[in-house]
C-alpha cells in the first residue's frame, strides 16, 4: 500500500528509474545523492594502508566521503594547512568545516561516517579509548617507517 501511494503521488512527474530511487531512499532512509563534505587523506604507497582503505571504501557510506591518495595526488588536492610530508606521515581527515584531524582522531571520525562502524567511532573517539588507539597507531607508524627503509 505504501509503495502504491508513493508511485501514485510521483508517477505523473518522474520516470520509472526515478520512482525506484525515491522508493529505495524512502524505505532505506539513505539518499542516493552524495554531497562529499569530509575528505580522507591516505598514503596509497603503503601496502597496509592501501589494503585498509580499500576495505573501508567498500563500506556503506564511504561514497559520501572524498578520498585522496597523497602519494599520487597534485599538491592542490591536499588543501589548506596540509603538506605532502605531513599527509604521508599519518592518516588525516578534513572535516566539513575545513578543520584537520589526524591519527586516531581521524580514524574515529572516519568510522563515525560509516553506519556499520559508527559504534566503534563513538566508543573509541574520546577518553581512554582514543588514547589507547593513538598509542597503538603510534606503534604502527614506527614499524611502518622501518618497512619503508627496507
Amino acid at each position: 500500500m505504501l509503495l502504491n501511494t508513493i508511485v501514485l503521488d510521483f508517477s505523473a512527474t518522474i520516470d520509472e528509474q526515478s520512482i525506484f530511487e525515491l522508493v529505495f531512499d524512502y524505505i532505506s532512509g539513505m539518499s542516493t545523492t552524495h554531497h562529499p563534505s569530509t575528505t580522507v587523506y591516505f598514503d596509497g604507497a603503503c601496502p597496509v594502508c592501501s589494503r585498509e582503505i580499500g576495505m573501508v571504501r567498500r563500506q556503506i557510506g564511504a561514497d559520501d566521503l572524498q578520498w585522496v591518495d597523497v602519494a599520487n595526488c597534485e599538491a592542490s588536492a591536499l588543501g589548506v594547512g596540509l603538506t605532502r610530508s605531513a599527509a604521508m606521515a599519518r592518516l588525516h581527515l578534513r572535516r566539513a568545516d575545513g578543520s584537520l584531524v589526524s591519527g586516531a582522531r581521524a580514524f574515529t571520525e572516519l568510522w563515525r561516517a560509516l553506519p556499520r562502524w559508527a559504534w566503534a567511532g563513538r566508543l573509541l573517539g574520546r577518553g581512554p579509548g582514543l588514547w589507547l588507539l593513538e598509542s597503538g597507531y603510534s606503534v604502527f607508524l614506527f614499524v611502518r617507517r622501518s618497512w619503508r627503509k627496507a
